[in-house]
């Protein structure tokens, strides 16, 4: 198991795409808090607009807004660790790899144990960057428009320091993505109209209707939010509330389970040549 570890950590960190989107996260979840925080802030009536269809929603209070925007990350930016998580499965079909690492280690059960551990790593750097790139650029304009940034908040200090958790098992949930669904392209696709406009829309309408409003909070993406205790589209009204934070990890976790799962017993149980 570590010679396999080993192996499969040196394939995602040598590799040079996993950084060109560590970038592209950092500049896109700052540009986002900045605008988000500026939004917010200055509109603030907006800010609690309520869900479609029953009526405006108490304004979100400063301790509120500044949750919200330094949580973004988890809101909008998980796309970036699941698709590397993705990506690190895939590849190995894409490039023929996974042939050569099937003779290395012909125990699939150990190869996938160990793509999954070893895209923690990565996905907790993901997730320090993210958050880091959140909390800057958010507190930032928070601090430039007079705003209180309550960065001495522990309540906020948390909610910050669990986006990092969430952002790192969502890679998790990338690699059990990417070995069910194993052809590069089509799991791209799938996972950024999945993360950027299923489950948002999913989210909304699923609000609108009481009975239902409960099973919105398990939808991936909430429950990911729910590891934070914050949430841009519930703190707004946009959205059913969350879950507890313990809830939501372990919510997060059974998908990542439950994937990796179903691709051991259907694309890991096939012959590969």
């Amino acid at each position: 198991m570590t010679a396999a570890l080993r192996t499969e950590y040196r394939k995602l960190v040598t590799t040079r795409l996993w950084w060109v989107l560590l970038a592209t996260m950092a500049a896109y979840m700052a540009f986002l808090a900045g605008v988000m925080g500026f939004a917010l802030t200055q509109s603030p009536d907006a800010s609690g607009a309520g869900m479609p269809g029953t009526g405006p929603g108490a304004p979100m209070s400063p301790e509120q807004v500044a949750r919200a925007v330094y949580t973004l990350a988890t809101s909008l930016g998980y796309v970036f660790p699941v698709i590397v998580g993705a990506l690190a499965m895939t590849g190995e079909f894409r490039h023929q790899t996974i042939t050569p690492t099937l003779l290395a280690e012909p125990r699939r059960t150990v190869f996938l144990a160990a793509k999954m551990l070893s895209s923690v790593a990565v996905g907790l750097l993901f997730g320090v960057v993210g958050t880091v790139a959140t909390v800057s650029a958010g507190a930032g304009v928070l601090a430039l428009l007079g705003e209180p940034t309550h960065l001495g908040d522990p309540v906020v200090l948390r909610s910050a320091g669990l986006s990092v958790l969430a952002l790192t098992v969502w890679a998790v949930v990338g690699v059990g993505f990417g070995t069910l669904l194993t052809n590069q392209v089509a799991a791209v696709v799938v996972l950024l109209a999945f993360t950027q406009f299923v489950e948002p829309v999913l989210r909304v309408v699923l609000g609108q209707v009481g009975a239902l409003q409960g099973v919105s909070k398990y939808l991936p993406g909430a429950a990911g939010e729910a590891i934070t205790g914050s949430s841009f589209y519930a703190d707004s009204g946009m959205a059913a509330g969350l879950l507890p934070s313990w809830a939501g990890l372990l919510v997060l976790l059974g998908y990542a389970v439950l994937l990796a799962a179903a691709g051991r017993l259907t694309t890991l149980r096939r012959d590969i040549t």
